[in-house]
């Protein structure tokens, strides 16, 4: 390490990143285990607050690799399968991940993202990762040496200089690079906002289905219910901007009840239940930017693009990008010949699971998918890939590909045998995703 008396603190080291979540606590670790020098910068100080509580199958393998599969495995609960509640239907659907093609994951588990999330930063320090909370990265330059210059400021007033050979920007939603370069883009086929809160004494499913997370579809949207540890409960409201204008002053609190009472089967859960801490309001939660690397830098999970969190695919996209990531920039920094190979490679692998997730998002709220969801059937084993998708198993562990091709070309065919049905549904999508004024989406004090 380069120190400087004069000015700012000067350092350098192989790798920096920027963002202590689980796509920045995942890449750092990896690389440091692989020999490089890696700095880590969070702008807050865990434990804090996190939404996307939700794990799938695929994520416990990875948790294995990073060795917290037993920290998180005390923290969390249990979560067997899925469950979908439609107003147009007389009855729930329960997925079991037990089902799906690959029987080798059948559980994943819901958690509160300040432990989860503190779990995976501290064994990046363990794993000799250099980590700095209450560090903001302020500015970046990308020096003619291709090496890159980050400005950081500490939470005591401190200024810090960071030189490495190469930056991941994990900063999520705060999208660093993304922003910087403006090319961070509202996603033109999705658009929704999101309201959210944690509640006490919810009522849950009986037995082992007590941690299923829980959809419910209602008419501007869809609800999640998801059941933590401790007697807590993460409720969500993702919803169309149009819808979220209508607010019209009230809080947030009271916006996110209203809508949970025109929701019968959620409100029937949480009729003796209420919030712990006051709910919150993310507006643009579907965006993307143009490309997620460089020569010298990767974007992974959040800071590269967000659809949205039905399928709860956020942690697992984010960690896998971060495994992958590690694999990349080693490739890049000890074999420079082979770097625009890795780069190519993970810039296709980045984009596969955001596509076959989009693809069902962008659908989800639609009638004939609802039928399809509600009514699922094995022909061509497309219940089974279903639920592989659902598990998160998107990257090729299974050979679902057909059976997907089979589930996608029964679900156009019902579309076409019902023709008026699916016209009105794609007319009242596009009026669902049209922009609207982002200052009517922020939260009221």
């Amino acid at each position: 390490m380069n120190h400087d008396t004069q000015g700012p603190e000067r350092l350098s080291c192989d790798v920096l990143v920027i963002g202590g979540g689980p796509a920045g606590s995942t890449v750092s670790p990896m690389l440091a285990q692989k020999g490089h020098r890696v700095v880590l910068l969070e702008k807050a100080h865990h434990p804090r607050f996190h939404i996307g509580e939700s794990l799938l199958p695929a994520n416990l393998p990875l948790l294995e690799r990073l060795g917290v599969a037993e920290e998180v495995r005390a923290i969390g609960q249990y979560k067997p399968g899925a469950e979908f509640v439609s107003p147009h239907h007389d009855h729930t659907q329960t997925f079991h991940f037990a089902e799906a093609w690959d029987k080798s994951m059948p559980y994943a588990y819901q958690v509160k993202r300040a432990e989860f999330d503190e779990i995976l930063i501290r064994n990046a320090e363990r794993k000799g990762v250099e980590v700095h909370e209450g560090c903001k990265a302020r500015s970046v330059e990308f020096l003619p040496d291709r090496s890159v210059r980050v400005h950081a400021e500490h939470d005591d007033g401190r200024t810090t200089v960071w030189n490495a050979k190469f930056l991941v920007d994990a900063s999520g939603r705060d999208t660093f690079l993304a922003s910087r370069f403006k090319i961070k883009e509202r996603n033109p086929r999705h658009n929704s906002a999101a309201v959210y809160g944690h509640f006490a004494n919810a009522r849950r499913n009986a037995g082992e289905a007590e941690g299923n997370i829980t959809i419910f579809w209602f008419d501007h949207g869809w609800f999640w219910f998801i059941p933590l540890t401790g007697g807590i409960t993460s409720v969500g409201m993702v919803t169309w901007p149009y819808h979220m204008k209508t607010r019209a002053g009230r809080s947030v609190d009271q916006f996110l009840l209203d809508n949970i009472a025109t929701c019968k089967g959620l409100a029937e859960r949480l009729q003796d239940a209420r919030l712990s801490a006051p709910a919150e309001a993310t507006g643009n939660f579907s965006y993307a930017a143009q490309h997620n690397h460089g020569d010298n830098y990767l974007m992974l999970g959040d800071a590269y693009t967000f659809i949205d969190p039905v399928f709860s695919s956020g942690v697992w996209l984010a960690m896998n990008g971060g495994e992958l990531g590690a694999q990349t920039i080693d490739t890049c920094l000890r074999h420079p010949k082979k770097a625009r190979a890795a780069l190519r490679h993970f810039d296709r692998q980045s984009r596969r699971g955001p596509k076959a997730f989009s693809w069902f998002i962008y659908r989800v709220t639609n009638p004939i998918m609802r039928d399809f969801f509600m009514g699922p059937r094995n022909v061509f084993r497309v219940k089974e890939a279903l639920l592989s998708t659902l598990a998160g198993d998107v990257y090729g562990g299974a050979p679902i590909g057909r059976s997907m091709l089979a589930f996608k070309a029964l679900y156009f065919a019902a579309n076409i045998l019902q023709p008026r049905r699916a016209f009105a549904a794609w007319r009242k999508r596009r009026e669902n995703i049209r922009p609207a004024d982002e200052a009517a989406l922020a939260r009221v004090p």
